[in-house]
């Protein structure tokens, strides 16, 4: 591809001043690059594939340009990674992952590139970065401000609900019990289980009148 196709691909997708580092990367090193329908397990994806010359990143289609930017440095460094070490002998998001994610972030951290609300959690997450942005409660949180589909209801996300609050979701009522991790332990009203569930998560919160209006 040529620098023409990267603008055209990234026109939009991630903010403008970054799509010239973004071709770069893909320059330096390049890769199979496709823009994918809406995985709710995944972001983006990056699988080495031995034996095969050039690699392939996928990216969701319908993230907000932040989250895409930072998914796509994410999988190239993966990309990074594993080209150098051919796959073998490390884990997917151990140290060698780490170090080349906050490298090739570094020149992207800066008000240019980012908005101030998200660029204050991004430089703390890049600190220790983990597997993925979901695990970051507060960066996630700055991050959904900028989605392209804002939830059509005014919902709050579960990791701001105290404990022992009821909320509403997908049509079902849950109370919250304790927060572990990235997760929030919660049950399930009608029939008593239990379930984990992701802290970012935008539910509707019980009225004072103990209705869940969805």
């Amino acid at each position: 591809m040529t620098k023409a196709d990267w603008n055209k691909i990234l026109d939009t997708r991630v903010p403008e001043k970054a799509i010239p580092y973004c071709f770069a990367l893909w320059e330096e090193e390049p890769f199979h690059f496709e823009i994918t329908r809406s995985r709710i397990s995944k972001l983006g994806d990056f699988r080495y594939r031995k034996g095969h010359k050039i690699q392939k990143i996928t990216i969701n289609h319908d993230l907000n340009p932040y989250q895409f930017l930072i998914t796509f440095v994410h999988e190239v460094a993966h990309h990074r990674v594993f080209s150098k070490y051919q796959g073998t002998g490390i884990k997917p998001h151990g140290p060698e992952w780490k170090q080349s994610f906050r490298f090739l972030m570094a020149p992207l951290l800066h008000k240019n590139i980012f908005p101030m609300d998200v660029l204050i959690p991004l430089r703390l997450y890049m600190g220790n970065p983990k597997a993925s942005t979901g695990a970051d409660f507060f960066l996630m949180k700055e991050l959904k401000k900028y989605d392209r589909h804002p939830a059509a209801y005014n919902g709050v996300l579960l990791g701001d609900l105290k404990p022992g609050a009821q909320f509403g979701l997908r049509a079902r009522i849950f109370e919250k019990l304790e927060t572990k991790r990235s997760r929030v332990l919660c049950m399930e009203l009608a029939t008593g289980r239990r379930y984990l569930i992701s802290r970012h998560a935008e539910v509707v919160e019980k009225d004072g009148e103990g209705d869940v209006p969805f």
